[in-house]
């Protein structure tokens, strides 16, 4: 069945869309809902929300972390069906999703906008409507003052696209139903990189722990979860093993001037090594042994949550001038006892393990590694000449494992890339969905069975085939 389309359009008063369907209608968005100002007073609600990256999630009120306020009476009180807005800080962070629909009644900070729905409309058409915006950061073109805020005020004279009401319904519900197809691929793609880097880490483990020669004598490590160790390695406490440890530093804004330099920050850490596609120029009279040298490792000291805890090291192996950010610390491997790379796979175990590993967790829930106990971990390692021989071991396992991935990965955001184009089609009126019946999906059926391997398929080339896109909107 080819795409639909409307039979007639007119043109949009947007700013963001050129035409709509003719029988649409167009107005400010606060026709259609009212700034919220449900106070918490009293502390008649405890369920306690919080928007993370587009979506709305549940926190525990009595062990809440990060900028906690003396009392949640402050707080707004929102109900299903409401949307909340992020609308703070808008020059400095543009990658955050802004926009949460709201699946329960809760609270959360009135910091941000709360939209309650007025009668008449289906409010999680306009959720999508305002997520497309936030796709392609419209929000960033508004707003005002130092952090570049914006409030209902402002935000609610901006023109939104109104379809009738049951096509609103029908709108959303297709969505609801294609997304949820499409977020099940996705996770099951992330749920397969997650078991390919646990297969990087166990070869890791085999060959840093037991090395290669499945005949060499073994020996007691005397550490319990270590067990044997090859005899002939050496035992070195880690400090013994690297130059002394150099802090980072965050200087000022550029000033064109010769002390302007690139500032690795931890945003820029990949897996094993350092992302230079959006490194940061700062200007900071950097000290002699500050300045990256190919072969440095970086020590996320600062940082971290429950998703990415701290302690993460990467390899710096690039011939760019360059100095850490302050959350970072560098050091140098005596490379007449370790190698760079075999250093880093060490470290790579430490913290897969979390060995003799402290960190001291703030109240702004930020996590603070205590680098005196870290650098004290014991160490067991061979010659250089068997180090180089277990690195090229591991990069060659890790060569297929890692082309898998970058191949998986690539798949997930062209899939990423087709979600956001149907979100846009469909809230914008470009493909007409009245016709379209979602199947009734009760609680207790699955999609693990045959027809899910068809719909992966279908998902995966429609993100590469325009054809297969039409086909899979239907």
């Amino acid at each position: 069945m080819a795409k639909s389309r409307y039979s007639s359009y007119i043109s949009s008063k947007t700013l963001w869309q050129n035409e709509i369907p003719s029988h649409w209608q167009e107005t400010e968005l606060r026709m259609l809902f009212a700034d919220n100002k449900n106070k918490n007073l009293g502390l008649v609600e405890r369920n306690l929300l919080s928007l993370s990256y587009g979506k709305i999630k549940r926190k525990d009120i009595d062990n809440a972390t990060g900028l906690v306020p003396a009392s949640f009476e402050g707080y707004q009180i929102i109900d299903k069906g409401f949307i909340v807005l992020r609308f703070t800080d808008l020059q400095n962070d543009k990658k955050s999703l802004r926009v949460g629909y709201v699946e329960e009644k809760g609270i959360i900070t009135s910091a941000y906008i709360g939209l309650a729905p007025k009668a008449g409309i289906h409010s999680k058409y306009f959720y999508y409507q305002l997520h497309f915006l936030d796709k392609i950061k419209y929000f960033y073109n508004l707003g005002g003052g130092v952090r570049q805020s914006l409030a209902f005020k402002e935000f609610g004279r901006e023109t939104v696209l109104i379809p009738p009401k049951e096509e609103q319904t029908a709108i959303a519900r297709f969505l609801d139903y294609k997304l949820a197809k499409i977020n099940r691929f996705i996770q099951k793609k992330k749920q397969l990189i997650k078991l390919l880097n646990e297969q990087k880490a166990a070869i890791i483990n085999q060959a840093v722990t037991k090395g290669l020669d499945p005949n060499t004598k073994m020996k007691d490590s005397g550490i319990e979860w270590l067990g044997e160790i090859p005899e002939h390695w050496q035992k070195h406490k880690i400090k013994y093993l690297i130059s002394k440890s150099i802090a980072g530093a965050w200087g000022t804004e550029p000033q064109n001037d010769d002390n302007d330099i690139t500032c690795v920050r931890v945003a820029d850490f990949n897996e094993y090594d350092i992302k230079t596609d959006n490194l940061t120029i700062r200007n900071i009279e950097a000290k002699t042994e500050q300045i990256l040298k190919p072969g440095d490792l970086l020590l996320e000291k600062s940082g971290g949550g429950e998703k990415t805890p701290v302690g993460r090291v990467v390899l710096f192996n690039q011939s760019f001038k360059s100095v850490t950010s302050n959350f970072i610390s560098k050091f140098s491997p005596k490379i007449d006892l370790v190698s760079s790379e075999y250093l880093l796979y060490i470290f790579k175990l430490i913290n897969s393990v979390r060995w003799n590993f402290r960190s001291l967790k703030q109240t702004t829930g930020i996590q603070n590694i205590d680098t005196y106990q870290y650098m004290d971990n014991w160490v067991f390692i061979p010659k250089i000449e068997e180090q180089t021989t277990i690195v090229n071991h591991i990069k060659n396992e890790f060569k297929v494992l890692d082309e898998t991935i970058s191949k998986i990965e690539k798949e997930i955001a062209l899939v990423e890339e087709y979600k956001t184009a149907l979100i846009a089609e469909a809230v914008t009126g470009k493909i007409d969905v009245r016709g379209y019946e979602v199947p009734e999906i009760t609680e207790e059926e699955t999609y693990d069975d045959p027809d899910s391997y068809r719909e992966e398929e279908e998902i995966s080339m429609a993100a590469e085939d325009e054809e297969a896109y039409q086909n899979i909107i239907e």
